[in-house]
């Protein structure tokens, strides 16, 4: 009777009375009044990971265990764990039946259970589950309904803190029942305020506001929520205190009045309310505060008559004060760092309470709890660190945790195989470190979390690093592990659904890899880089003039492969042989391995970053000089970009590698180049100011590009302070006469000024033009690997060594390495077979001097005629070419000035046009856009002006640009860039994002997203990366030294209803699998349509769930960051917000919904 009385009055005084009484008149009354009643069989009200918790402690105890589960629940872990286990809830949502309280109960009395245990979440604070327990006649492990229905509401433990002293945060004195209490609330206190379920916690039914605009949209979510959490929406309201640390403390309580504590843990480390890393004891913690703390909590749970398990949770401010916030009468996610630091098994004390068993008979009084160590608990959960973690689901098809000394996993669904359900909460495994001390058990957690391997589903790791003792300041990371295997998707896409990148021929890639040859050990020697850096640019151009002999420049890592193997050559195959360039041609003038059309090809269609290329091979090349394309007032693009965009990526560029910037103008537009030399030289790279050649100085019939014109141009860029004079002849128009008299003339000219020529051998006369300029005074001539040259490439390496070997050109090569060279390129070339020019080119043409159409080009519209069933009329392809080009004013034809011409010609084929027709029509053909582009002047001003005539019956009324076009366009905000692509790829955008976005800005969008779902894949082998593995191919995938993977193919399945395909592995001896779209079937099969990520009026699920709430209509205008619908997934609500003003022009969804990520929800257009 007395200690019923204690419980419901909870009043001090009546506790003092009960305990003179119970002292003075009944010295044994605790053990006559309490029957021990031992526990034969536990049933747990919950699912996951607490429920396989309790069933352990129960079976070390020797008590029968029961597991109750949802429909959605049967392949989950927790039934297998039982000795029983019952279907609850039948034809109910997935929570509702977690909380249907007459068929648990209906469950424990007809399969005899003694006692329920409720978890946490779901009916653990309920006091009528508790109630109903009672009535049924099965023990409830927890306290009494009476004590759980006062500190399951909030207002009324607020209420008894406040009586027994301890200080609490200002709020409401009850729950609030309209939006109007919460108004006058924040009215009376001010902004921020905090909406707490009354009924449970989590963070569920938790909403901060900080503005009277976010007030009624947050009290509905936090209402909504905590309706579908705990079965009741009631809130009440409270001051927010910004920035606190978050401490609770740990007690217990027996069925005699025994209260103690088992010190505190620290969950300041939260997200979205949610307790994300947990810590005992709380660090740097002052301990008159944890004596004011413990001792609090401890006054509270006897105030009450509390029972069994509990925390008492409270908020410290920056000054060290605490304030009560509320009483979780359960069992806590994080009551493991308390057993770790304590030694004492929460859930057994929680179980021999229940039975009736004292504190002190369990041996647990408070002088004999101490702290041992300290403990961190990490919850690994299935989110989307790219969608601000919102949860994830799916098959987990990799599991490999952490483990070792001081290591202990709590988990529920951690297995291969498991299905991630949207339905329920995300956790999928606690990972708790204990050590003798913090920062010991911080380096066992960051240990622990490096060894998790997960792959099916997005991850998030709390990781804990030591705390800094000196600022009393934890430091958190939050460790993203992307688990999607990356290699397996992407070569289960390949074997699904063919090549990623498009193949223009139907041969394969060859089997063989090619053999590297051997490589000295030790560092490379030095070479003519090292010349660079000791004396600068000026110095490094001296010691070229000076050097006897002929200096080559290697164009095999760049030109040479975009003219025959359309840029397809991937870094992965250039990183082999670099090292052996590095040793043995270290006396090279310099290696062309970067920009021009590299840049772009290497994420559009090699899926890997151009900047990694640069700084992994000058890793392996630190000897060598590098040399890139710059298109001057282009950079690497094909348009104009503002001043201070090519100023920044020529710094970038030198900052990764960079040496040597071939700086030219597709026409030879002076404007254009100076701005280019002058963004080259301020970044402190060698300036090569190139002329693009064209026409034949030795035809004195061609009068329009003779040898003044060149000589002239010269002299202004020599003026202008170019370290090198280059000469560009892109279409290898230089005839062996015509180079003697251009580079003799330019050797007179300019004496002390290094001379550099690159030509193309499509005609055959390449050899012979560049030993022609070499006699004639050039300095440095260009060439590529014998197996890698002629036709539309550059002159034979090997060619011009042996032809020069023994001479004053001697270029100090060994011809025997040249060999060794061109025999690792001759094998891997046969890896881009589906690329190499040769399947429809076999030779060279001399009627390049005709049409003048520059190497790459060459092999491209080769490529397309053939491809597009015109094989037969490349002839008159190239006749047009010739034709548009003499439309155009004759051009320089460099890119992007050749593409012009090029799609001019092409034009003019498929349309069956004459020049005679072109011109006579032009006021009404519609040209292609680069055409028009160029008449305006887009890319500058042709040598010799446009032809007028045409252009003006082209342009009519168009505008048309004076000048140099990227002069009158406004700087770049690179800042503003920045933010931009973090906000939609992350916070590991660099500086080389930024400039590779700068320059192309949908290439870099859909290689970030290639990237997101396939990951890195530079690390497969070419035949892999381009066709995928045959099947039951063995084969191995070196991720980094030390680490290889061992793969096998094993089978890929049939078509299923999602249009789906099972494509199976062997991974390391472990089986996998992975389900690939089949994007062929799927367009036969009707499925819910994906918002288009770079339309911003597509609005997409951000997370797979199901629709609660539709706000808008179709037809409704909407405003920036209106909610638009609201989409509920684990427990927890989302709103979708519109991301742009416009008008709904389309609803994809009504309420309840399902969807998946990415789903089209609705679609927005701009308001006219």
């Amino acid at each position: 009777m007395l200690l019923h009385l204690g419980a419901v009055k909870g009043g001090l005084g009546a506790l003092m009375l009960r305990r003179v009484c119970l002292l003075s008149r009944h010295a044994h009354s605790y053990s006559q009044s309490v029957e021990h009643q031992p526990i034969k069989k536990v049933m747990v009200a919950n699912r996951g990971e607490i429920a396989i918790r309790v069933f352990r402690a129960c079976t070390e105890l020797g008590i029968r265990t029961v597991a109750v589960y949802s429909e959605q629940d049967t392949g989950q872990m927790h039934r297998q764990k039982a000795d029983e286990a019952y279907l609850i809830g039948k034809g109910l949502p997935p929570v509702s039946a977690y909380l249907h309280i007459p068929d648990i109960i209906r469950v424990a009395k007809e399969n005899n259970v003694d006692a329920i245990h409720p978890g946490y979440g779901f009916l653990s604070e309920r006091s009528d589950f508790a109630q109903a327990c009672a009535d049924a006649g099965v023990r409830f492990i927890g306290p009494s309904p009476e004590v759980v229905r006062k500190m399951g509401d909030k207002v009324e433990a607020r209420a008894l803190a406040i009586q027994a002293g301890v200080p609490v945060v200002p709020g409401t004195d009850g729950p609030i029942t309209s939006l109007k209490e919460a108004e006058d609330f924040a009215k009376t206190y001010d902004f921020p305020i905090i909406f707490k379920a009354a009924y449970g916690g989590g963070g569920r039914g938790m909403r901060v506001v900080r503005n009277y605009e976010e007030l009624e949209e947050n009290y509905n979510r936090a209402y909504s929520e905590a309706l579908a959490a705990f079965g009741n929406g009631a809130l009440f309201v409270e001051k927010f205190i910004d920035k606190p640390r978050h401490i609770e403390v740990q007690i217990l309580g027996d069925k005699y009045g025994n209260v103690i504590h088992l010190y505190e843990r620290d969950c300041s480390i939260q997200r979205r309310h949610q307790k994300v890393v947990e810590i005992a004891p709380a660090a740097h913690l002052d301990p008159h505060l944890r004596d004011r703390l413990t001792k609090d909590s401890v006054n509270l749970a006897k105030q009450v008559g509390y029972e069994n398990a509990g925390t008492v949770e409270f908020l410290v401010d920056k000054n060290g004060k605490h304030y009560f916030i509320e009483v979780n009468s359960r069992l806590q996610v994080e009551h493991t760092v308390t057993e770790e630091i304590t030694d004492v098994d929460l859930v057994h004390a929680q179980l021999r309470i229940c039975e009736g068993r004292s504190l002190p008979e369990l041996g647990l009084k408070q002088d004999k709890i101490r702290i041992n160590g300290s403990a961190i608990q990490c919850r690994v959960t299935t989110e989307d660190p790219a969608r601000g973690f919102q949860p994830d689901t799916g098959r987990l098809e990799v599991f490999r945790s952490g483990e070792g000394m001081g290591i202990r996993l709590d988990s529920a669904s951690a297995f291969q195989g498991a299905l991630i359900s949207p339905h329920y909460d995300s956790l999928l495994v606690k990972v708790i470190s204990s050590g003798k001390d913090l920062p010991t058990a911080a380096t066992k957690m960051n240990r622990a979390l490096a060894e998790f391997r997960i792959r099916g589903v997005k991850v998030g790791l709390g990781l804990s690093h030591a705390p800094n003792l000196q600022k009393n300041e934890l430091l958190f990371i939050c460790l993203i592990l992307y688990v999607c295997c990356f290699l397996n998707c992407q070569m289960s896409h390949l074997m699904v659904n063919g090549p990623a990148t498009p193949i223009p021929v139907k041969a394969k890639p060859s089997d063989t890899d090619p053999v590297i040859p051997t490589v000295p050990i030790g560092e490379p020697p030095l070479g003519f880089r090292d010349v660079l850096l000791k004396e600068g640019p000026e110095g490094f151009a001296r010691a070229v003039r000076q050097h006897k002999g002929l200096l080559l420049m290697d164009t095999t890592f760049r030109d040479a492969h975009q003219s025959l193997l359309a840029t397809r050559v991937r870094t992965h195959d250039l990183k082999k042989i670099a090292p052996f360039v590095a040793h043995n041609f270290n006396n090279l003038f310099s290696l062309e391995n970067w920009g021009g059309a590299t840049f772009d090809v290497a994420m559009r269609f090699l899926w890997e970053c151009p900047w990694r290329r640069l700084q992994e091979l000058r890793a392996l090349m630190p000897n060598v000089p590098f040399q890139m394309l710059l298109r001057g007032a282009n950079a690497v693009g094909y348009t104009n970009y503002p001043d201070n965009a090519v100023f920044k990526f020529c710094e970038v560029a030198k900052e990764n590698g960079m040496d040597v910037f071939r700086v030219f103008d597709s026409l030879n537009y002076l404007p254009n180049m100076l701005l280019g030399m002058e963004a080259a030289g301020s970044a402190g790279g060698v300036v090569e100011a190139a002329i693009s050649y064209t026409g034949d100085v030795s035809d004195p019939m061609r009068q329009k590009y003779s040898l003044e014109y060149y000589t002239q141009l010269a002299e202004e860029l020599v003026k202008a302070g170019t370290h090198i004079l280059a000469i560009k002849d892109m279409a290898g128009l230089l005839k062996p006469e015509a180079s003697k008299i251009l580079i003799g003339t330019l050797r007179d000219r300019f004496p002390e000024v290094p001379i550099h020529v690159h030509t193309h051998d499509t005609a055959g006369a390449g050899v012979a033009a560049m030993l022609a300029c070499a006699e004639a005074g050039a300095d440095i001539i260009d060439v590529a690997v014998d197996s890698m040259a002629g036709m539309t490439s550059q002159p034979s390496m090997g060619a011009v060594v042996a032809c020069t070997k023994g001479t004053e050109l001697d270029t100090g090569i060994s011809l025997e390495k040249v060999f060794d060279y061109s025999e690792y390129w001759e094998v891997a070339r046969g890896l881009y077979a589906p690329f190499d020019c040769t399947a429809t080119m076999k030779s060279g043409n001399a009627d390049v001097y005709e049409n003048e159409i520059p190497g790459g080009q060459y092999t491209n519209l080769h490529f397309q005629a053939h491809s597009m069933g015109l094989g037969n009329k490349f002839k008159e392809v190239k006749k047009a070419y010739a034709e548009a080009n003499k439309i155009l004013g004759d051009l320089i034809k460099v890119t992007p000035s050749s593409k012009i011409v090029g799609d001019l010609a092409q034009f003019m084929v498929q349309n069956s046009l004459t020049r005679e027709k072109v011109e006579e029509r032009a006021d009404e053909l519609s040209f292609p856009l680069s055409v028009v582009e160029f008449l305006q002047g887009h890319i500058g001003i042709p040598h010799g002006g446009f032809p007028e005539a045409f252009r003006s019956k082209v342009l009519k009324s168009l505008p048309r640009i004076e000048g140099r076009p990227g002069a009158s366009l406004p700087p770049m905000d690179f800042q503003a860039l920045e933010s931009g692509l973090k906000a939609a790829h992350g916070s590991d955008i660099t500086t080389e994002d930024v400039m590779s976005a700068a320059m192309y800005p949908k290439v870099f969008q859909e290689f970030k997203e290639f990237t997101a779902t396939f990951g890195p894949v530079d690390c497969l082998n070419t035949r892999l990366f381009l066709e995928g593995p045959k099947i039951a191919e063995e084969f191995q995938v070196e991720l980094e030294k030390g680490k290889t993977l061992h793969i096998k193919a094993l089978a890929l399945g049939d078509l299923n209803k999602a249009g789906q395909r099972e494509v199976f592995f062997e991974l390391n001896g472990q089986l996998r699998s992975v389900l690939v779209k089949d994007t062929q079937a799927m367009k036969e099969m009707h499925f819910h349509p994906k918002a288009l990520k770079d339309v911003i009026g597509q609005v997409g699920a951000p997370m797979p769930g199901k629709v609660v709430e539709v706000k808008v209509k179709q037809g409704q205008k909407v405003e920036k960051g209106q909610p638009l619908c609201v989409l509920s997934a684990m427990k927890m609500e989302t709103v979708v917000n519109s991301p742009m003003d416009g008008i709904i022009v389309k609803l994809h969804v009504n309420p309840d919904s399902t969807l998946e990520g990415d789903d089209l929800i609705m679609e927005i257009t701009a308001e006219q």
